[in-house]
């Protein structure tokens, strides 16, 4: 069986879901709005440049889920995608997936997103299965620490072959799209490797690698 893996952020998505859950909370009000958008605008240029702490930026994601209600997280997170992601599906994004879904390929999301905020999202765009950098959780409460390997850089390399030891299937082939320099450890590993709407360093690999390079945004 052949396996599609997708990026989500600036991927399948045209914006990064993680920025836009702290954006999010800090318009709900749950969070100190300055003090959180300032510290969620530096992660995320951080991720941007190449030097994300990873360990770090867990910390702080994961703070404002262990501080309320499962209900209440649930019901921001409906509302959330329903407001905040809903527009920023990439248009092509969908017709990807269905064209793999179609051909028999299993359809597969990779992301450094948490678990919490991407489980919804993921069954949104209809793949199989998700993969995300996973919170961990206690009795049904989040801890605020991370449960095993985060779903970053390297780290999509180990979460990826120990899924592959979890699933029967036999996976002979291999393609991973992305748009981050974050994931050249993955489209290293892949068959084959498609540039999604690539930041400049991953356009510049892409150009030098032979790698396709592709828009899902319509132009």
């Amino acid at each position: 069986m052949r396996l599609a893996i997708f990026d989500l952020d600036h991927t399948l998505l045209t914006a990064d879901s993680d920025f836009l859950w702290g954006q999010f909370l800090c318009q709900q009000g749950v969070v100190d709005a300055d003090a959180y958008a300032r510290q969620n605008l530096r992660f995320y240029q951080d991720y941007q440049s190449g030097t994300l702490d990873m360990a770090a930026f867990c910390a702080f994601s994961f703070k404002p889920l262990t501080e309320h209600p499962r209900a209440w997280l649930e019901a921001w997170r409906a509302a959330f995608v329903a407001d905040k992601i809903e527009p920023v599906i990439a248009p092509g994004a969908v017709p990807l997936i269905n064209q793999h879904k179609a051909a028999g390929d299993f359809t597969l999301i990779m992301t450094a997103t948490n678990r919490f905020i991407t489980a919804p999202i993921a069954e949104r765009l209809g793949v199989d299965a998700l993969i995300a950098t996973d919170p961990e959780e206690v009795d049904g409460q989040f801890t605020g620490r991370l449960s095993g390997v985060a779903n970053f850089q390297h780290g999509k390399v180990i979460r990826l072959a120990q899924w592959r030891e979890d699933h029967p299937q036999t996976f002979d082939h291999v393609t991973f799209y992305s748009d981050s320099r974050n994931d050249l450890p993955l489209l290293e590993a892949a068959d084959v490797a498609v540039a999604i709407d690539p930041d400049p360093v991953l356009k510049l690999e892409a150009e030098q690698r032979g790698w396709p390079i592709r828009s899902l945004r319509g132009h």
